[in-house]
């Protein structure tokens, strides 16, 4: 197959165009990116029943340790504690046979030989009683670390280093101390010494920083809106001190069984989100709630003229103060004062996240109140709307018309529009040419979509190269529509093994180590091979043999760069025809492997990049089900 190239420029590509998108779902936050290794840190812990009854569970993940002794006394208190927003802690009287209180730690404490930890606790005791914490392999006590003796009235921050002298996994983590004594603890904390900032989880934070994401999509989608409005994310609820944080029960602790104390203790907030984008080379896009709940839950909603919605939109106006205010303003002074007096330099806002317009919900009026305000305020805030959960649909072309209307009367309207697909992989084949007939007077941002053929807990399973081939083949799809397609991230991010609501999921990962799935590697060779415009090519004209490509052109690398993907069970190989260009050295990638396959734990590159073999004029044999990326230097 001879595919032409010509030096003819055509579309320019968005340098933020492949970014990320974070939710916390499938304790992607805490448990996942958030390195702290303690459960319930600070017995704030909600239990949501069956989505009906939400009931305070302030012992959850904490037992008396040892476990076949007796005598001790653990209570949860909720009179007298740090503060308003963080009322219930601890009070522990050990026996002379228990102790200590024992940490769930979601499945115990991994470490290898020779890590440091951070451990501390806010701790007070009538008694000056003395607390310590221990790791215990079973009966061995690998390490131990005596924090201080608490105060007598008031309480105190405690903090030590301790170093794991051997490997543990599943280990137990206790805090404790002297027999017959009584403490009250809150904010009990295990952080690793090596996590990025002192925050983020290393290996999950590497594997992101290894994608060069143009943009972060921060905190999530439905969470955002939340199960009822009380359940929204509130993003001055993540900022401040980590005990003065108000925790909240997470949306997706009802989604299915087994994760009923799912919550967010709010330690990875707004802040730590703009700190990781800073760490990641790239734009944040926060995204607020816009007065409605999930529509596909409660759907409430905030009385249109009501006094609480202009507090929502003050809301609005304030983060974009927290992030680029000088230290002078009041929100501004709030981020100095937490480290970071230079703004972070916000530039893109999502108002809402899924909702579409009802006859009593008037989203569109609300969005449009959201816009004239923000705009008034804050005129180069590029903001981000939506089309609702899912195109091809009433409600997705009924958001596009009133869109479009808009923005003729309003150029900066919207930014971008939000467009959400999970579909399977058929249909991503079937809908190649998606994008080509777009107008391109309102740009696109594929914000979540995924091929998937079933959405299962905990099913590692359902990421298989059949699902990502097909990602890879409509992506080079977008990237030729570049003029209209400028932001795109897969969905979602995160899943701890044996945690996850929702499957298909980017990367894997458990106590000890993490893996990318095969989405992952073919969104990593779309974020690290970027160019800067599209040039002519002619792959179109294969995609009924299943053969998808698209070409690019970096400038200042001087390289021409060809995403190919082969569909079909035939091997095929491609000759390069390229005129306008001195061609000089090739060199590229591919992944290839059977459809149903994919990446475990313990085979985390089974399906992943490999060398390309280069052949000579130009030509490359693409294998049956393989997507591979050719850079030729060229000028």
């Amino acid at each position: 197959m001879k595919i032409e190239i010509r030096k003819e420029k055509q579309a320019e590509i968005n340098k933020a165009m492949t970014g990320l998108f974070f939710e916390d779902i499938n304790y992607a936050a805490d448990g996942g990116l958030y390195a702290e290794m303690i459960e319930n840190r600070s017995f704030e812990s909600v239990r949501n029943i069956d989505n009906k009854e939400w009931v305070s569970d302030g012992s959850y993940g904490w037992s008396v340790y040892p476990k076949d002794a007796c005598g001790a006394k653990a209570e949860i208190m909720s009179k007298g504690g740090i503060c308003e927003n963080n009322p219930h802690y601890m009070r522990f009287t050990a026996s002379k046979s228990q102790t200590g209180l024992k940490n769930k730690a979601y499945d115990g404490i991994y470490s290898g030989a020779g890590e440091a930890y951070k451990v501390s606790v806010w701790a007070r005791s009538d008694t000056g009683a003395p607390v310590f914490v221990r790791v215990m392999d079973g009966e061995e006590i690998c390490e131990e670390a005596v924090l201080a003796k608490a105060s007598e009235k008031d309480w105190k921050h405690y903090e030590a280093e301790m170093i794991l002298k051997k490997k543990v996994a599943c280990a137990d983590f206790v805090i404790g101390t002297a027999p017959g004594e009584t403490i009250d603890i809150d904010m009990v904390s295990c952080m690793p010494k090596n996590s990025v900032l002192g925050i983020f989880r290393r290996d999950l934070a590497e594997m992101l920083k290894a994608v060069k994401p143009g943009f972060l999509r921060f905190p999530g989608g439905c969470i955002i809106e939340g199960f009822n409005l009380d359940n929204r994310y509130r993003w001055k609820d993540s900022i401040g001190p980590l005990e003065e944080r108000k925790e909240n029960w997470n949306r997706w602790s009802g989604h299915t069984t087994g994760y009923q104390n799912y919550n967010q203790t709010l330690g990875l907030g707004f802040y730590e989100y703009f700190l990781l984008c800073e760490y990641l080379g790239c734009k944040p896009l926060p995204v607020i709630s816009c007065t409605l709940a999930c529509q596909f839950q409660t759907g409430e909603m905030v009385d249109f003229d009501s006094a609480e919605f202009d507090e929502y939109i003050k809301d609005a106006l304030d983060l974009i103060e927290f992030a680029n205010g000088s230290a002078y303003t009041e929100y501004g002074a709030m981020r100095a004062n937490m480290g970071h007096p230079e703004p972070f330099g916000l530039e893109l806002l999502s108002v809402g996240n899924e909702q579409w317009q009802t006859e009593d919900n008037r989203f569109f009026q609300r969005y449009e109140r959201f816009e004239a305000a923000i705009h008034n305020k804050y005129p180069d805030i590029k903001l981000v709307a939506t089309t609702g959960p899912e195109v091809l649909e009433e409600r997705y072309y009924k958001a596009w018309e009133w869109i479009r209307k808009k923005s003729a009367e309003k150029r900066d309207f919207a930014y971008v529009v939000d467009e959400h697909y999970y579909r399977e992989p058929k249909w991503f084949y079937e809908h190649i040419d998606f994008y080509d007939s777009y107008p391109r007077d309102v740009k696109e941002f594929a914000g979540e979509y995924a091929s998937r053929r079933r959405n299962l807990p905990n099913d590692p399973a359902a990421n298989t190269w059949e699902a990502a081939l097909s990602e890879a083949a409509y992506l080079t799809m977008t990237e030729r529509n570049a003029d209209v397609v400028y932001m795109q991230s897969y969905a979602p991010l995160f899943a701890r093994l044996g945690y996850a609501q929702w499957s298909p999921d980017m990367i894997w990962f458990n106590s000890e180590s993490c893996y990318g799935s095969p989405s992952y590697y073919v969104q990593k060779l779309y974020g690290t091979n970027r160019g800067d415009y599209t040039i002519y090519n002619d792959f179109v004209k294969y995609s009924q043999a299943g053969i998808y490509g698209s070409v690019s052109y970096n400038e200042e690398e001087k390289t021409i760069i060809i995403k190919a993907a082969n569909s079909s069970k035939k091997p095929k190989q491609l000759e390069f025809e390229i005129s306008g260009f001195s061609a000089k050295s090739a060199q590229g990638e591919i992944i290839t492997a059977a459809p149903w396959e994919f990446n475990t734990i313990s085979e985390p590159k089974k399906v992943s990049p490999a060398p390309l073999e280069i052949l000579t004029d130009n030509k490359v044999n693409l294998p049956a089900y393989s997507f591979a990326v050719i850079r030729i230097k060229a000028d």
